[in-house]
């Protein structure tokens, strides 16, 4: 490539001669981009040509060659920037590109063959003991990566304790799961596969050898991780990796706050003034141009919890108790998961504690709350507006709001101006994920 344009330009060859080799390279880029199923993307190349810089290029007058070649490199590399997550132009509007790359851990750098390795093992329910439940079963695209249960259902319909939160934009957490138990994406991604109340492998060295015995995966990860092979820190670096593209921004919020005043509906910005002042949802679900998510990240009682009888009775079984007590087997046993960041800190300000959810694509993740307890956004502001459910351990933001009935339709039309174009386009066009029961699941294929 570089010497076709080093040729031309040495001829003294037309602008056309220069547009036409762009032109191949383009082709190039959308072939290779194509035959890599990586995320489900579509990619847009955007050749954009500056006449003048190019034109000075061609002229050579004063203009060393190297210069001309550095200007048309510096095209050819504006190629090569991929779609995430079905956008068509890369990073979504309303999200930082500066942001998203420093959230990419030194040790797991991103390749499209990474990400396209992890999206295979997200949406593959042999990673399941039984073949029945995949990642994406319970974080599925045509419902923005929700399931629309109350709480999850993993291997066997078992049910958990909590409601699956969204994993989009989870690549900007510092700490994942509603107790914030995980300290990287990588880490998420450990515990459900080897959880008996979701994925159900029963150890990591099963998981391992169930991917193993897939021909199809052996050549990919031998690909991605050469020596490495297949790990369970593979594993999971694969699947964070396609984890660490699905982003949401581009909502009629996102185009009003940077200029389009016709973007978001009268209602809407009625909604928008209340958020920041009177409702005060802004002091928690925070927002601002370096954190653009509707959350910020930290841990609450909001009162959703259980009371503080039942608060002292878990604690102190809690305390002499001889079975095991990870943060893992916690989250998953009924009444000790109520004590949320607590299992994890065994801190008292984090009794009842749960992270800030954020508010992004909302109006298509319900039930809400970490137990779902709450089907529709206006069912949760007259919860915020009648200041919880009491207790001791109750955040000391959690004060009556007094909105009245048209300020908390207002809130509720507002949070629905937070809601992707791409994100709801992908929820209405993609086919839901289902398990697969014991009558119908097919046999664990080794291919």
């Amino acid at each position: 490539m570089r010497s076709e344009v080093l040729a031309c330009l040495r001829k003294k060859s037309s602008r056309r001669s220069v547009r036409e080799i762009l032109n191949r390279q383009a082709n190039r880029v959308i072939q290779e981009v194509q035959e890599v199923q990586a995320a489900q993307v579509c990619l847009t190349i955007r050749i954009t040509i500056q006449t003048d810089l190019i034109h000075q290029s061609l002229v050579h007058q004063g203009s060393p060659v190297e210069t001309a070649i550095k200007t048309i490199s510096v095209l050819i590399i504006s190629l090569s920037v991929c779609s995430f997550a079905g956008y068509a132009s890369g990073i979504p509007i309303g999200i930082s590109e500066s942001l998203w790359r420093q959230r990419i851990p030194k040790n797991n750098p991103m390749s499209a063959e990474k990400v396209a390795l992890g999206r295979a093992l997200f949406f593959d329910k042999r990673l399941s003991r039984d073949g029945s439940v995949s990642c994406a079963v319970c974080h599925d695209p045509a419902r923005a990566f929700t399931d629309a249960n109350v709480i999850a259902e993993g291997v066997g319909a078992k049910k958990g304790t909590r409601n699956s939160p969204t994993i989009l934009n989870s690549v900007f957490s510092e700490l994942l799961f509603w107790d914030g138990r995980a300290l990287s994406l990588e880490d998420q991604v450990n515990h459900p596969l080897v959880s008996s109340f979701e994925m159900g492998m029963e150890t990591e060295q099963d998981l391992v050898s169930r991917v193993s015995s897939i021909s199809g995966y052996r050549r990919q990860f031998r690909q991605v991780f050469k020596a490495e092979g297949i790990r369970m820190s593979t594993i999971a670096k694969a699947i964070a990796a396609y984890e660490r593209t699905l982003l949401s921004g581009n909502s009629p919020f996102d185009r009003f706050i940077t200029g389009n005043s016709a973007a978001i509906t009268a209602t809407q910005l009625r909604g928008w003034e209340l958020f920041k002042g009177k409702a005060k949802c802004i002091e928690c679900h925070s927002y601002s141009l370096n954190s653009p998510f509707f959350t910020d990240f930290k841990f609450h009682n909001t009162g959703v919890a259980v009371a503080d009888s039942l608060f002292e009775t878990f604690i102190n079984n809690l305390t002499g108790s001889s079975r095991p007590t990870t943060p893992l087997v916690l989250a998953h046993s009924d009444g000790y998961s109520e004590l949320g960041r607590y299992a994890v800190t065994r801190q008292p300000p984090d009794i009842g504690a749960f992270k800030t959810p954020t508010l992004r694509d909302v109006e298509l993740t319900s039930p809400y709350m970490h137990n779902g307890s709450l089907k529709t956004l206006l069912d949760v502001v007259r919860f915020y507006n009648r200041a919880g459910t009491a207790n001791s351990h109750l955040d000391s933001r959690m004060q009556p709001l007094q909105l009245t009935d048209a300020e908390m339709n207002d809130l509720v039309e507002f949070m629905r101006a937070l809601t992707s174009d791409d994100v709801l386009r992908e929820c209405q066009t993609t086919r839901p994920q289902t398990r697969t029961t014991t009558l119908q699941k097919e046999p664990l294929r080794r291919n």
